[in-house]
């Protein structure tokens, strides 16, 4: 359940980790269901965004206004990655905040034209330091401050 719910936009490992622990799960595997979760559908958004966004925009003035809204999300946190890189893609995906994630990072670089082997590494990194930040606000930070 818990790797179901994070291979959904929006909710990711963000809801996933603690619907998890929520369920009953330790927050260690909770988390690792959700970071697995999370990064299964992220190849076939990098690879295939383009291809399915040409063939949305020709079958209806309606869809392409839906593509649209997604060229104009991904471009507008590209700026992060056109400044810092490979890196921005990271601290992009890391950020566990509403219009941030693993979606949204892989689908920027789909819209940069940045390759499977070089943005897939750079989602994994963030979606991990998202999954460490889910956790420890979902199990409990004040003991570590």
């Amino acid at each position: 359940m818990t790797s179901l719910i994070s291979m959904v936009p929006v909710l990711e490992l963000r809801g996933a980790i603690p619907v998890g622990v929520a369920s009953g799960l330790p927050v260690g595997t909770a988390t690792l269901a959700a970071i697995i979760g999370n990064m299964i559908p992220i190849p076939f958004i990098i690879i295939f965004t383009r291809k399915i966004f040409d063939w949305l925009r020709r079958k209806s003035d309606f869809l392409d206004s839906i593509v649209r809204k997604f060229e104009n999300k991904a471009e507008s946190k590209s700026g992060l990655i056109e400044k810092y890189k490979w890196f921005g893609l990271v601290i992009l995906v890391a950020i566990p905040l509403p219009g941030t994630g693993a979606w949204t990072g892989a689908l920027v670089a789909a819209m940069m034209d940045m390759r499977l082997k070089r943005a897939f590494p750079a989602i994994f990194l963030g979606v991990l330091i998202a999954g460490v930040i889910v956790a420890y606000a979902t199990y409990g930070v004040v003991i570590l401050i």
